[in-house]
């Protein structure tokens, strides 16, 4: 700021009319001065020695520049609407209350057909068969039915027409290690946590039961932990969330045709889903947060779920009957072990 010239131009040059010029040496010789001694440009009070900064953009237009590149969007995933491969599954039950199919580390997808267990190495160049004669003793595994098992660890838990649940330890021969005592029909849904400590049980009285490992002793039977009766419907639908330990997923059957999400730690439920049709299956997305979900009457679709909005992201047809069984491949390790490149 110069203070001198502005003081000069605000009272002296304002007496001065615009058309009338005015020649004083001793006054030119003073601007002159006092221009060289502050070295500046004595017409403006306010100089900038440097380029202006760019300014930011708060709010980016569609006409970016090159300084500030809008980051790209991620693709969109391509949804399929057919399916990459059909196999011929004759004999297959449509028994709601079953669960006949897995898929291996290993890529070698089991299913059970009739009296007889089918395994199929899927992606490679030919398609193999083994057959395999299954035999089960439900006399050693439960006193009925064997409807639906999972493993943890060393231990094969299966749940019966009787309501019984089994814990059964494979490395010894006496196997029967627990019993779980709760449900009053047939145990159609059966899941542990990714700890291992936590059980989720489903069945044909329409209840979900979480039993914690936890809190057993072996002085004790393993401690029921939750008894969760909002489902109206019996309930084989059931899938723990890779990414919240104490999220659980179940859907109900025919007359429920909800999907329910359960805090397990409290026993609260957290939302209610009516989809419309019976669940038949769950299947959490490990690397989005996604629900896929398979049905039964009356579309036989399969629904991709944004959680925890519940927004409906795809919906795939293609079956004639409904889709009762569902599982990922670990495509990770499959990959690993053929030596290829996803």
């Amino acid at each position: 700021m110069v203070y001198d010239y502005a003081h000069y131009m605000l009272t002296e040059g304002r007496k001065i009319k615009e058309n009338q010029i005015v020649f004083s040496p001793a006054r030119d010789a003073y601007r002159m001065q006092l221009a060289e001694a502050l070295n500046m440009n004595r017409t403006r009070i306010l100089a900038f020695k440097n380029k202006l900064p760019t300014p930011v953009e708060l709010f980016p237009s569609d006409h970016t520049t090159s300084v500030h590149p809008v980051k790209s969007l991620k693709p969109r995933r391509r949804m399929p609407q057919s399916s990459e491969r059909t196999l011929d599954a004759p004999d297959l039950m449509d028994d709601f209350y079953l669960n006949l199919l897995d898929w291996g580390s290993s890529n070698v997808l089991a299913i059970a057909l009739g009296n007889t267990v089918y395994f199929s190495v899927i992606y490679s160049d030919t398609i193999l068969y083994f057959l395999m004669l299954a035999v089960v003793h439900s006399e050693r595994l439960s006193r009925s039915r064997v409807g639906s098992m999972a493993w943890n660890s060393h231990i094969l838990t299966t749940g019966g027409m009787d309501g019984m649940i089994v814990n059964n330890d494979v490395r010894i021969r006496s196997h029967v290690v627990k019993t779980y005592r709760g449900h009053q029909q047939e145990v159609c849904g059966l899941k542990w946590s990714a700890s291992e400590q936590q059980l989720a049980s489903g069945g044909n009285d329409n209840l979900v039961h979480i039993w914690d490992m936890s809190k057993a002793s072996s002085n004790s039977p393993t401690q029921r932990i939750h008894r969760l009766e909002d489902h109206t419907s019996a309930v084989k639908a059931l899938a723990w969330c890779p990414f919240q330990s104490n999220l659980l997923a179940s859907g109900g059957g025919g007359g429920d045709r909800t999907i329910k999400f359960w805090n397990t730690r409290t026993g609260a439920c957290l939302n209610s889903v009516d989809t419309g049709s019976q669940v038949c299956a769950l299947l959490w997305n490990k690397n989005e947060r996604e629900l896929l979900s398979t049905h039964g009457f009356t579309q036989n679709q399969l629904i991709l779920w944004k959680y925890p909005s519940m927004v409906k992201m795809a919906e795939i047809m293609g079956h004639t009957s409904r889709v009762l069984h569902i599982k990922a491949r670990m495509v990770a390790q499959w990959l690993q072990l053929q030596g290829m490149r996803h």
